[in-house]
């Protein structure tokens, strides 16, 4: 809950302050898919997730169950096949999260390099988030962040533009195997 912090204004001579609270223990997690189609707008999906019992033992991040039911949802939104670009989230690797991808015929995945933040569409949005949502911000309680978290993601989600720019910035383009051509 410790607000990122940006360059600011303040009259000559006031340094402007942002008063913090001590480090929250509490721990949140999102993960979004960034979707393109050629010929169609582009989409956001994506899911929060609130650690609540992470002090008993508990994880403290998504687990398998979690992105395959975010795949799930996505298929359903979507409503057609995808290709899954995955970067090195350490649920990623998960065997019973391979076993599923690989039972689907919807999903053909492909994993970028270990270190390769500059690939991934979905870094952009993070600094978008944090740029649009979290800068110079004190939250209150966890609620507030959760709540500032979910707009800022819903704004982006239709803004679909700003989803296109985010795949730009990686220097990728959408094309068509030659499978699909044919």
């Amino acid at each position: 809950m410790t607000p990122p912090t940006s360059r600011t204004w303040a009259r000559r001579g006031h340094t402007p302050v942002i008063r913090v609270r001590e480090r929250s223990q509490r721990r949140f997690s999102i993960v979004a898919l960034a979707c393109y189609k050629q010929g169609e707008r582009s989409r956001l999906v994506f899911r929060p997730k609130r650690h609540i019992d992470h002090k008993r033992g508990g994880r403290r991040s998504f687990t398998w169950t979690d992105c395959r039911d975010l795949l799930t949802t996505a298929h359903q939104q979507l409503g057609a096949p995808f290709v899954l670009v995955r970067d090195s989230l350490n649920v990623h690797p998960d065997a019973r999260l391979q076993a599923f991808i690989g039972t689907r015929d919807w999903i053909t995945a492909y994993r970028l390099p270990p270190y390769a933040p500059d690939l991934n569409p979905v870094e952009g949005i993070w600094s978008l988030v944090r740029r649009a949502g979290q800068n110079n911000t004190a939250f209150t309680d966890p609620d507030h962040l959760m709540h500032v978290l979910r707009r800022t993601l819903r704004e982006l989600q239709y803004r679909s533009e700003t989803i296109d720019g985010c795949l730009a910035a990686t220097g990728l383009t959408l094309t068509t195997s030659r499978r699909q051509a044919q």
